[in-house]
């Protein structure tokens, strides 16, 4: 596999273990960046940028170093941001209700559901009762009025559960109801535009062609007499094989499941999963997060970014049924989600993309594949890139 870009002295395992994913793991496409204490130290990409071109096609289109994707769930960690810094900057009280700035989301039991609810996943509102066609989902309107009426499924504030969906237009109509501006937009103006970002929430038409296609891949089968097998636990697999449980309820949210290589789907504006971004953007992203990047002060005042990364919600997930822990948005380090260390935070995207920082290292992450393995969480190829990052920086 031939693999581009650079690597700093010292971190050419992380090297080795991305050239690995392609040997051993199932990688079609990918990238991989990591900046510490704000200066990029690897950036790397290869393969070919449609995960449906099959890996062994020689008229494959390689991915380069543009090359951008889809990023999945990893896209929360970046809306995220956006509530916390409107906060920072005394724009959005965490502790007020919901209905405060959305007045109709006060309806069916809602109106104890507060801002700092919607980033931890404790408002209850996982699942919708109609779910949403693809068209419903991105056309701004029926997402947030479906939203607005439906009742909680659990008292909210006492528990959590994943929004793996619905979190898009909560997050989004919140956004809009406070500064007027769409979420995507807001991000675009005060972050990938500042920082020079190649991240979208609502990718543009001139930038449709940098990015490549998402294709479902099964990971290779461990080689024979290791041992190793990856079986999800029982309940589990009942869960996502149940159409009726909470968790196929959560996931479905949007029926059919849309296509996210449409550039409809990729135009709109979900914050749940629908941003575009290279690794090496997310890296820089987080990057900013925790110090300042090239010159330019950090994003988070050190009072936000111990609200991003402490803890609100930890246990039994109601809706990914593993044990999860949240701060503000984020994902935090754990069992179910491993990260940089503990006190890291980020956010990993359902098959594969992740991204996060650990400010007590200095170090950002991100990774973008073409290749959609099972799991939500935990991707192998992802840890694998952790753990040489982690050991680099020892």
């Amino acid at each position: 596999m031939d693999v581009q870009g650079t690597v700093e002295d010292g971190f050419e395992p992380v090297r080795d273990a991305f050239m690995a994913n392609f040997a051993r793991r199932g990688e079609r496409g990918a990238a991989v960046a990591v900046y510490r204490h704000g200066h990029k130290v690897v950036d790397l990409w290869g393969g070919t940028r449609d995960g449906d071109a099959g890996k062994h096609a020689a008229d494959a289109a390689p991915w380069e170093a543009g090359t951008a994707q889809v990023i999945r769930s990893a896209t929360k960690g970046i809306a995220a941001i956006v509530p916390l810094l409107l906060h920072q900057r005394g724009q959005l009280d965490l502790d007020a209700p919901v209905g405060t700035y959305w007045p109709e989301f006060k309806a069916a039991g809602k109106e104890r559901v507060l801002v700092r609810h919607l980033l931890t996943h404790r408002a209850g509102l996982p699942v919708l009762d109609t779910p949403l066609t693809p068209e419903q989902a991105i056309d701004g309107v029926s997402g947030p009025a479906t939203l607005a009426a439906q009742a909680p499924v659990w008292e909210p504030g006492t528990d959590h559960g994943y929004h793996a969906q619905t979190y898009s237009w909560l997050l989004g109509e919140l956004v809009q109801r406070v500064t007027g501006r769409s979420i995507g937009s807001w991000i675009a103006d005060e972050i990938a535009g500042p920082l020079g970002l190649d991240l979208w929430v609502g990718l543009p038409e001139e930038a449709q062609s940098r990015v490549g296609r998402l294709a479902a891949v099964e990971p290779p089968a461990p080689p024979a007499g290791s041992g190793l097998r990856v079986r999800p636990k029982q309940a589990v697999a009942d869960a996502y094989a149940d159409p009726d449980s909470l968790t196929s309820r959560a996931f479905g949210a949007i029926s059919p499941a849309p296509d996210e290589n449409a550039p409809a789907y990729r135009a709109a504006e979900l914050p749940a999963s629908g941003g575009v971004a290279t690794a090496r953007s997310l890296a820089r992203c987080y990057a900013a997060l925790i110090g300042p990047v090239d010159g330019r002060s950090r994003l988070f005042a050190p009072a936000t970014l111990t609200l991003a990364r402490t803890e609100e919600s930890a246990g039994l997930d109601r809706t990914l049924l593993v044990h999860t822990r949240f701060g503000l948005g984020f994902m935090l380090h754990g069992p179910a989600s491993p990260l940089l260390a503990p006190g890291s935070f980020g956010h990993p995207g359902r098959g594969g993309a992740l991204a996060c920082a650990d400010p007590e290292s200095g170090l950002a992450f991100g990774y973008v594949t073409n290749g959609m393995q099972r799991g939500v969480t935990a991707d192998p190829r992802a840890q694998a890139l952790l753990r040489a990052v982690s050991h680099v920086a020892g």
